[in-house]
Parts: structure tokens; sequence; C-alpha cells
């Protein structure tokens, strides 16, 4: 890259573990498919604001997510440094750069393609991707003033070792926001329905599982976190939630008729969607959250 924040030597550490994971697999090969879902390839759902987002236009209400996120990290004015821990292909990111220009950003992932679209996409701003693992970053200890998890951790099931790390790396009066799909009750307690939606949702977006919302509050202030706040925003995700159906069935036809037809990366993106939906209407079961916490 062009755009040089700071020596990257002078943030890390000599041992880095590069853990790969069947995740990276899946977004090597699919994430060229988001940008039918997000011309900006933001990859997570949307916030919808009556009179303000438009319901129709899927990256108006995708682009308000990142906004939430954001104000609810409190950036300070002077200069900042913000990590995005499973940046995808750095959406997010960019909408902050261009926004907060006091900021730097450093974006988790482990795609290769990600990694270099996503750089490529952030020439000229202060941001760069690293492939890296979220669960164990190079990163020093208390060294940024806020970070973000946008559908993220779900693919390591909300694991404590993503909550311990990102305590680690933030400084004290950090700022940790997770937006994310999360259980409202255990899983052996689902319906047979929500039940199957769940499995099938894990198995073909290659998530590890969805922490049970009470559970994932409590580990978080194990952890050290203070002031746990959660919000539950389900009714606002809903509105770009109900644009999947559309999209799966714009994206096949598009892709039917192509030489070599839809990958199998795309086929099991496309299912994902779908059982997306479906667990999203088991509104007992599963509900989408921000929860902001501070170190």
């Amino acid at each position: 890259m062009e755009t040089t924040i700071v020596n990257i030597s002078e943030i890390t550490n000599s041992e880095s573990n590069q853990n790969r994971i069947e995740t990276a697999n899946f977004y090597n090969e699919a994430t060229a498919d988001y940008k039918f879902w997000s011309t900006d390839f933001n990859m997570h759902f949307g916030y919808f604001i009556p009179f303000k987002t438009n319901p129709f236009k899927r990256d108006s209400m995708l682009n308000e997510m990142n906004n939430q996120v954001l104000k609810k990290l409190e950036i300070p004015n002077n200069t900042a440094t913000i990590a995005d821990l499973g940046c995808g292909m750095g959406g997010t990111m960019r909408y902050a750069l261009k926004r907060y220009k006091n900021l730097s950003a450093f974006g988790i992932t482990l795609s290769d393609f990600q990694v270099q679209k996503g750089n490529e996409l952030l020439k000229n701003l202060k941001g760069i991707i690293l492939k890296e693992n979220y669960n164990h970053t190079s990163f020093k200890s208390n060294f940024f003033e806020a970070a973000t998890a946008i559908e993220s951790f779900c693919h390591s099931g909300h694991s404590k070792q993503s909550f311990r790390e990102a305590y680690r790396i933030l400084k004290p009066n950090g700022k940790l926001v997770i937006a994310d799909a999360f259980l409202k009750i255990n899983e052996d307690q689902l319906c047979n329905g929500g039940k199957y939606a769940y499995q099938k949702l894990c198995n073909h977006w290659s998530l590890e599982k969805l922490g049970t919302i009470t559970a994932v509050v409590e580990q978080l202030k194990k952890q050290g976190f203070s002031k746990v706040e959660v919000e539950n925003i389900s009714f606002k995700v809903a509105p770009s939630v109900l644009h999947v159906p559309f999209a799966i069935l714009g994206f096949t036809f598009k892709n039917l008729f192509k030489k070599n037809g839809l990958k199998k990366e795309s086929y099991h993106n496309l299912k994902g969607s779908f059982y997306a939906l479906l667990s999203g209407l088991h509104m007992r079961s599963f509900g989408y959250y921000i929860i902001t916490c501070t170190k």
C-alpha cells in the first residue's frame, strides 16, 4: 500500500498465531458475491430508521449500521486508532475513515482475497487489512482506542478467546462494540424448526455457533469489561433481512446463465442467507443486538 499509518514492527509482537479455519476458504471464494448485496462491500445486515434510511435501498441501511456502531465507539476528537476484528472487505473501515479524518484503522481477516482486494479499496486512506486471527493477533497490548466486531465473532462462537483478545489490545477506557445475532435461549431449548434453521445457518455460513445473549454479557463482564450495555435492534435490522429472498433470486438468475454457473461457496452463501431469514422469524429464540462495553 502507498499509505503508511505507522511502522508495523513498532506495534506488533514477534510471535503471531496465524491459525487457519474453514471460514478463510469460504470467504476467499464467496466474498466477490457480496458486491451483489452491497456496492460498498458491507458484509452485514442494516439498520433502519424511519424517514432517514430508505428501506428499498440496502446500502442506505447497511451504512447506517456502520454509523450506529461508530457512534457507540465515541471516537475521540484527537488522533485515534481502531481495530475492525473480522473486517471483511473493509466496508466499515472505509466508512469510518472517510467520516473521521483523525482516524487510523487496522482490519483483521483470515481471507487472502479480502486482504488483497480490501487493501486496494483502502488505497489513499489511513487503513490497512492484515491477515490474522482475531482470537490471537500480533498487536501489542493497550494499543487501540476502540474496536468493532460486526457479524464476525459468530464465526468463533462468540468465544471467550475473542473477548479476551479484544480486551487485551484495547487501551484502558477503550470501547468494544459488537453487532451480531445471538440466541435468546440455550440451543437445547430451541423448537424443532428453530433448531433446524440454526444448524443449517451455522453449516452454510461456517459459524461455530451463536452465543446466548445472557451468557455473552456475563462472559464480557468476567473478562473485565465494565458498563456492558445491550440494545436489542432486531426490528431495526428486520427490513434489511427482508431483502434476502429478493437478493437470492436476483443473484441466482444472474449467475445461472454464466458459463460456470454457481460456485459451491456461492451456493452455501445463498443457503446461509435463506436460513438467516428463517432463523430471524423465530423471534422468541433469536435476536440481533448491539453490545457496547468499556475496558
